[in-house]
């Protein structure tokens, strides 16, 4: 490439020689870089300018008499700066942009959820010394129907009867609750 002489419709031949180097080697590049960005199109462009940039930054060495073809210098150049872009991505956490964010799903805070534990806690002391032991054993100690039985010799169905009375009446003495103990 030569240094750019300014021809008469305002254009310098390096502009010239850069648009050849598009021209003859685009495609190659183009699908190179493609298939190291996974198919992303925008990202492929953005590098393929890149190179031709780094190609116009450095004409002393697409000049050299040591090349029987300039392809394999952009090539080489094309494929690192797809390999310093996935690093850079890598090293950086994810982008979430605001349409992102409105289909993420809400989680309580830490704060709500303290609270709740609070309110549960004082309406299973409203309880019957008999509805409370159930609760405490079936959903608090995490017992089966079964261990439950056993633990309190009383058969399962009326485990089972009492749990179903229990939570009827939490659901009476926690009415903003009401869903999460269904």
């Amino acid at each position: 490439m030569t240094a750019g002489i300014t021809l008469s419709h305002g254009t310098t031949t390096a502009e010239h020689e850069l648009a050849a180097l598009q021209r003859e080697h685009g495609r190659p590049l183009f699908a190179l870089l493609l298939r190291l960005c996974d198919g992303d199109r925008q990202r492929a462009e953005d590098l393929l300018q890149e190179t031709l940039v780094r190609a116009w930054q450095h004409r002393e060495a697409l000049r050299a008499d040591t090349f029987s073809s300039v392809r394999p210098w952009l090539l080489t150049v094309a494929r690192r700066l797809a390999i310093d872009a996935r690093r850079a991505r890598q090293a950086r956490p994810l982008e979430i942009g605001d349409a992102d964010l409105e289909n993420r799903r809400v989680i309580a805070d830490h704060a709500e959820r303290a609270a709740a534990m609070l309110d549960v806690r004082e309406a299973v002391k409203r309880l019957t010394p008999e509805h409370r032991e159930i609760l405490v054993l079936l959903y608090f100690q995490g017992a089966s129907v079964a261990e439950a039985a056993t633990t309190l010799r009383i058969p399962p169905g009326t485990v089972k009867s009492r749990a179903f009375y229990a939570l009827r009446a939490l659901r009476r003495v926690l009415p903003g609750y009401a869903a999460d103990l269904q």
